[in-house]
């Protein structure tokens, strides 16, 4: 069985419901995975969107939540998972609102892609004081066991 992740709040390529917005709650979905391969010793999870700021000429990837060393143990993470409840030992990286937590969708224009990827590795990583996906991505190179990733779309209703 090869890595996986999903979740029960939207189908793969599906919509991302509002609640998961800027237009609703602005809460992280659950996702749930399975498949990690032998040797895992943590996993780490990218949330971002290429399609920034608009789908027909994108620009950026704006990231959208950025965790790292969650435990091999856990399966996924709760609905509305706040910091003080991620699986002992996950670190927080920072987001391109350069905060750490989750940060929904909330495109300006257009349906944009929203890809949460989740990487599993053969080790546990330094203490990166709050990296950005470009330094964790730096700190996970020659680590990465396997990955996995759930896309989602959203555009807004208003």
């Amino acid at each position: 069985m090869s890595l996986a992740i999903g979740s029960t709040a939207f189908p793969a390529d599906g919509a991302i419901p509002s609640q998961f917005t800027c237009e609703g709650k602005d809460v992280s979905p659950p996702l749930a995975w399975r498949g990690a391969p032998a040797g895992t010793k943590s996993y780490a999870l990218i949330v971002d969107d290429p399609d920034a700021p608009d789908p027909a000429a994108p620009k950026m990837t704006w990231v959208h939540w950025v965790l790292y060393d969650i435990p091999p143990s856990a399966g996924g993470l709760d609905q509305a998972v706040r910091s003080e409840a991620l699986p002992p030992g996950t670190r927080e990286g920072r987001n391109d609102w350069k905060r750490t937590g989750y940060g929904g969708p909330c495109p300006p224009i257009g349906r944009h892609r929203y890809f949460f990827k989740l990487y599993a590795l053969d080790t546990t990583l330094p203490k990166l004081a709050h990296p950005d996906k470009a330094a964790l991505e730096k700190a996970m190179a020659g680590h990465i066991l396997a990955e996995a990733a759930l896309i989602g779309t959203y555009q807004k209703g208003r």
